[in-house]
């Protein structure tokens, strides 16, 4: 307990802490204000199902994209390691197989989204205007895809070298530009649930170019060079490919679980499906502003495990976690007095609303619940300990189906029950992997890329 305290008491981390989490929680609060403004400008068009459509449209869109998490998760951690050693040439080589993994990906992702959309959909069974402007939505904002995922691997490596301003400026000018475009296109051209998709696809773009042009400067503090020669070798894409394919596994397995909550809230038809996506605004409010800390803990500890400094990874640990429990308290205690306004300002179908205010305990619970496992992300995505994170998401998918299957028969509150459950449970198994590799110091006795 004494070694907390003094821990938590160590300004010079505390600074550390907040000089990467204050940046990257202003940042990423505007990813889900994205969302947020797509609800509120369609949830005030005249009919649910426009909501319900941008609603699953972003979470088929979702579903592919977040799937490519790994690309900014390997990233970082990559990067990390490499700048505490100082190795100017790794950094180069990390950051150019990142961007030509992004874009390789995008091409086959664009080649399969389509058909893929068509299957979701059929299975979802929505009703026919929802499914028309569902299609229309998520078709145009695959144009998007390529700067998405280039944006990833842009937002890792530069949260990696412990940079967090630019990941700022990529993804303060994508939001922004998107909520711009979005009031625009909507609104004053009159182009509904396709104008929201292309204002996020012009976002997105504006956002990748601007981090590409910020690389050139970033580079300056790293001497070096790449090694073209080594960068032909398949030697030298394994470790990134390795630790990618891991976390895309466990990405997959985290996205199915959010996809599979949508397809079930569609069966209970278009009020359900509109009220859920507000709620998960909610959540995803949350997870992105907590996120900021673990992005902290991502750089942080990679450093330290790339430096082989344990005093630096446990005081990083113990004021990263003292905060992010401050943050998640004050989420569950403002969805709990102020949820019914949140509801109120996205939407003014009253159908939709009363559907909302019923299940806003359970978004109220939620910050308390999940902050574990955004904390514990960062962790094993510092320490490039992919394999950890994959083994705990299916294990925990696993260990979900026999209570999702249990409460099929209790309509929404069962699904929401079963989300929950999913969070805790993907919270206990990463603790159990992190308790493991620490009572065997397994956090500095793998290699160190």
């Amino acid at each position: 307990m004494s070694n907390l305290i003094a821990d938590w008491r160590d300004r010079p981390t505390h600074r550390r802490v907040w000089a990467l989490a204050a940046p990257m929680i202003l940042s990423n609060i505007s990813v889900p204000l994205v969302a947020l403004v797509d609800s509120t400008v369609i949830g005030h068009l005249p009919h649910a199902h426009q909501l319900g459509a941008v609603a699953v449209g972003a979470s088929l869109y979702t579903f592919l994209a977040w799937g490519m998490g790994f690309l900014r998760m390997g990233t970082t951690g990559f990067a990390a390691q490499a700048a505490g050693r100082g190795d100017g040439a790794a950094l180069r080589q990390i950051l150019l197989q990142g961007l030509l993994l992004a874009m390789g990906l995008a091409i086959v992702l664009g080649a399969l989204g389509v058909p893929l959309s068509g299957v979701a959909l059929h299975f979802m069974q929505p009703s026919a205007e929802l499914d028309q402007l569902t299609r229309e939505f998520f078709h145009t904002r695959l144009f998007g895809l390529p700067a998405a995922l280039a944006s990833y691997a842009l937002v890792g490596w530069f949260l990696g070298t412990q940079n967090a301003r630019a990941p700022l400026a990529i993804l303060l000018s994508t939001n922004l530009v998107n909520i711009a475009l979005n009031l625009w296109f909507v609104l004053g051209l009159d182009w509904g649930v396709v104008g929201a998709a292309r204002a996020s696809v012009i976002a997105e773009w504006t956002g990748a170019l601007i981090g590409l042009f910020m690389t050139r400067k970033a580079l300056r503090a790293y001497p070096g060079h790449i090694a073209w020669a080594v960068l032909a070798l398949w030697q030298s894409w394994r470790p990134l490919l390795a630790v990618n394919r891991d976390i895309f596994i466990r990405s997959l397995a985290l996205q199915s679980v959010f996809f599979l909550i949508t397809v079930q809230g569609a069966r209970l038809g278009d009020a359900t499906v509109a009220a859920n996506a507000l709620l998960l605004n909610g959540l995803l409010l949350t997870a992105h502003a907590l996120d900021g800390l673990a992005h902290a803990v991502e750089a942080l500890c990679g450093h330290a495990i790339g430096a082989r400094d344990r005093e630096a990874l446990r005081r990083s640990l113990v004021v990263a976690c003292g905060w992010s429990l401050l943050a998640s308290l004050g989420f569950a205690v403002l969805f709990a007095f102020t949820g019914h306004l949140f509801i109120e300002m996205q939407t003014d179908i009253q159908s939709v609303r009363d559907t909302a205010f019923i299940y806003l305990p359970y978004l109220a619970a939620l910050p308390l619940i999940a902050v574990w496992s955004y904390l514990l992300d960062g962790l094993f995505i510092g320490a490039t300990r992919a394999r950890e994170m994959r083994n705990g998401m299916l294990l925990t998918v696993v260990l979900l189906l026999p209570f999702a299957w249990a409460l099929q028969g209790f309509g929404n509150h069962g699904l929401w029950i079963t989300f929950l459950l999913f969070m805790l449970l993907r919270s206990l198994t990463l603790g159990a992997f992190a308790w493991y590799l620490r009572k065997n110091d397994g956090w500095f006795a793998g290699k160190v890329y």
